[in-house]
């Protein structure tokens, strides 16, 4: 293929589902259309640094479950679970705010099993690292020794762009482990990007990890 696709989009109907699910036409197309961007980017901002590997929404025309994916539950939870009745009450009162349709809402927070093997919690991972001001081919090195150590991660690969170790100019570096068939469809390949604030500026991440062909996986079950 001579384009770069998206390896999340590129599966969806095939391995992937929708992140966001819900139906509708008219005027409530585009209400539920403003309503997930607008939220999807009001939760990464509210939950940076909580490790979350996902942000999924279904909705109908009463309710609104809002599905938060993270290798870190009890921080999102709270003690008692206050910390999930107040993301409540601030979802509520960011959609008012913003002029939108309150549906009632529903929160549930799943717990991550395999950090290592979830792209988006890598990528969190090299960003910590990043902005604590380690060397970055350090932090490259030892987040895919963790990652590889996993047993369902088949390859990984982990892309930064920026102003690099304190140089005068940007470039990118990269470091590769194992197998990323970005072209087979029946892959299971994830992929994230993240940014690192630093003093000299914004640095990309970009993580793909590749963990296995499901197809294949289904044929030898039967």
């Amino acid at each position: 293929m001579s384009k770069v696709v998206h390896p999340f989009a590129h599966r969806l109907g095939v391995l992937r589902d929708w992140r966001h699910r819900w139906f509708a036409t008219g005027p409530a197309y585009l209400e539920n259309l403003k309503t997930g961007v607008l939220l999807r980017e009001f939760l990464q901002r509210e939950l940076k640094g909580m490790y979350v590997g996902g942000i999924e929404l279904e909705r109908n025309t009463k309710q609104l479950r809002v599905i938060i994916k993270t290798s870190r539950p009890g921080l999102i939870i709270g003690r008692s679970g206050e910390g999930s009745t107040k993301l409540r009450n601030s979802i509520a009162k960011f959609l008012a705010g913003k002029g939108l349709t309150v549906p009632e809402i529903k929160l549930d927070i799943e717990e991550i099993r395999s950090p290592e093997s979830n792209a988006a919690i890598v990528s969190y991972m090299v960003v910590e690292g990043l902005e604590k001001r380690m060397p970055f081919r350090r932090v490259l090195k030892q987040t895919i020794e963790k990652v590889m150590a996993n047993r369902d991660v088949k390859g990984v690969r982990i892309v930064i762009s920026g102003m690099l170790g304190g140089g005068s100019m940007s470039r990118t570096e990269g470091l590769k482990k194992g197998r990323i068939p970005l072209q087979t469809i029946r892959a299971d390949v994830e992929f994230h990007k993240e940014r690192a604030n630093l003093p000299l500026g914004v640095i990309g991440v970009k993580v793909w990890i590749y963990k296995g062909d499901i197809f294949a996986a289904r044929g030898k079950d039967k």
